[in-house]
């Protein structure tokens, strides 16, 4: 097996920087709405890029890297469903127009993560002292699955503690310019709504971030795996929410099968958290591709149920 060395990181975050400027400097120089046919290309150009990976690692280090991998992207991506919604919530809260929607989620992602790279070394430094703390993350993430299956989210923008500090800090135009984040008028410089929305993508992921996370130190501690893999999932996230936009109200059962699978992760870092502590007879090993098939279950199968509730309904009123 081959090791991962700097030169690896540097060669990966190198990729993803060219891919961005080729998204952001070439196909979407100039505004306009992402339509369906371009969401779902751009939806499968990550997806068989992410599998492109998997490939490469299965080939350059060994099967179980690579299914770890791919149990974290699932895992990921699963999770990033949920960030659709607040998306989309957040695009209607401040009216953004469809044509600025791309550029905002390309700056919010390039944020993101930057975050969940801080995230990931902070955890896994974190984990590297003190290994108990793998049952730590094992109980948070069961019980904000329960807290999501019973709480009903109701999201106050208004209430966001670093959006009043940004209003407290500048000012605010009443109206977007263009797809500008800051403007100067007579001097003074303005935060544009395009910017405020922005603000509150970034926060709310630091939300999600505490969730996925250590949702993915569940399938492995490996470093570059879980980097990598948060990365290909974060980088489908903007294609697939203007694929599935239009769509959210088909998902009715999605909060549940999200729990679920928070409830189902938290309990295998819990069985078997890699070695975390004694006695060893306490641990239950559970295969990652088991954990890969339950976590694609769950999420077919609320998918399914709420398409199908879906039709009943529409059935219903004809």
């Amino acid at each position: 097996m081959r090791e991962i060395t700097p030169w690896h990181w540097v060669g990966f975050v190198l990729c993803i920087l060219f891919f961005l400027a080729l998204d952001l400097g070439v196909f979407h120089r100039r505004a306009h709405v992402v339509k369906f046919r371009e969401a779902i290309g751009w939806s499968i150009g990550w997806f068989t890029l992410a599998m492109l990976f998997a490939a490469a690692i299965f080939f350059w280090r060994s099967r179980a890297d690579a299914v770890q991998f791919t149990t974290a992207y699932v895992i990921e991506l699963s999770l990033s469903l949920d960030n659709i919604v607040v998306i989309a919530f957040i695009f209607s809260y401040f009216h953004v127009p469809r044509e600025y929607q791309h550029r905002l989620l390309f700056w919010g992602i390039i944020g993101v993560l930057v975050m969940r790279g801080i995230m990931i070394v902070a955890g896994l430094a974190l984990i590297s002292v003190f290994s108990w703390i793998l049952y730590v993350f094992g109980a948070l993430l069961v019980l904000t699955g329960i807290k999501m299956l019973l709480a009903k989210k109701q999201m106050e923008p208004e209430k966001n503690p670093v959006l009043r500090l940004a209003k407290k800090l500048f000012s605010v135009t009443e109206n977007f310019q263009g797809q500008k984040f800051l403007v100067r008028v007579d001097g003074k410089l303005f935060l544009t709504p395009l910017a405020l929305a922005l603000i509150l993508i970034e926060t709310t992921d630091i939300i999600f971030a505490i969730d996925s996370v250590p949702a993915v130190f569940s399938v492995t501690q490996n470093a570059f795996i879980v980097f990598t893999s948060n990365v290909f999932a974060i980088l489908g996230l903007r294609s697939m929410y203007f694929l599935l936009e239009g769509a959210l109200h088909y998902f009715r059962y999605l909060n549940i099968g999200l729990s679920a699978v928070l409830v189902f992760i938290g309990v295998k870092m819990l069985i078997d958290p890699h070695g975390a502590l004694e006695p060893k007879w306490f641990q239950v090993e559970l295969p990652t591709t088991v954990a890969l098939l339950v976590v694609a279950a769950i999420l077919l199968i609320s998918i399914a149920l709420s398409v199908t509730a879906e039709h009943r309904e529409k059935a219903k009123t004809k």
